[in-house]
């Protein structure tokens, strides 16, 4: 059997209604795998030609923490001198109980809340709101936590597993329904591994690497 032959054969698996379910798992398998191990590794043949980006965010991502730091402790050091009933601080050089996250609150408005929302400053604020919700289901099992005793433990067994689970269904009900919604680089990477699963013309398609936006 030549290969003109073979390759005629498999097209017309391929092209096979009858296995198409079969082969979109197979495919979007195959594409999950491929962007996972290439989603990286691009980046080390062009660092030269995105050094500029890398720098730029560096710095950004270097004054945006650098001035937050200097507000927060400012702040802090604010409220300790001056007593407010709003923060429950009566005693002048004390630190009240709510100060940390009024410092905080100013702070995060002035630095990451306000104006052009670049990218970093969305990661890096994505990023400490995850953090908070772990942190958060972290203390509602500890002791004088919101969770009742009884339920602690199945809520600390059963946590992350949950999190994770809805993290996934939630992030693929959005790009089934509401594309738009994610930010594009990652529904680039995600119509990459889903979407193109789907196409399968003839031969080539099995072969066919697609990268999605940075």
């Amino acid at each position: 059997m030549d290969l003109v032959s073979l390759k005629e054969i498999v097209n017309s698996i391929i092209l096979n209604p009858r296995y198409a379910d079969l082969l979109t798992l197979v495919k979007a398998a195959r594409n999950g795998a491929v962007y996972g191990a290439k989603v990286r590794l691009p980046h080390a043949f062009v660092i030269r030609e995105k050094l500029r980006i890398i720098l730029k965010s560096t710095r950004q991502h270097a004054r945006n923490l650098a001035t937050f730091a200097l507000m927060y402790k400012s702040g802090m050091l604010f409220l300790r001198q001056v007593p407010s009933s709003f923060s429950l601080n009566t005693t002048i050089g004390k630190e009240g109980p709510y100060d940390a996250f009024i410092a905080g609150l100013v702070g995060g408005y002035a630095v990451f809340g306000r104006g052009h929302q670049s990218s970093v400053n969305q990661q890096i604020v994505i990023y400490v709101f995850a953090r908070v919700v772990l942190a958060l289901a972290k203390l509602s099992v500890q002791k004088g936590g919101i969770v009742p005793r009884g339920l602690k433990e199945g809520v600390t067994t059963n946590a992350w597993p949950v999190f994770g689970a809805l993290s996934w269904g939630m992030v693929m009900w959005l790009f089934r329904w509401h594309p738009e919604s994610i930010q594009p680089s990652m529904r680039s990477s995600m119509k990459y591994m889903y979407v193109f699963a789907l196409a399968f013309l003839e031969l080539p398609t099995l072969e066919e690497v697609a990268y999605g936006d940075d």
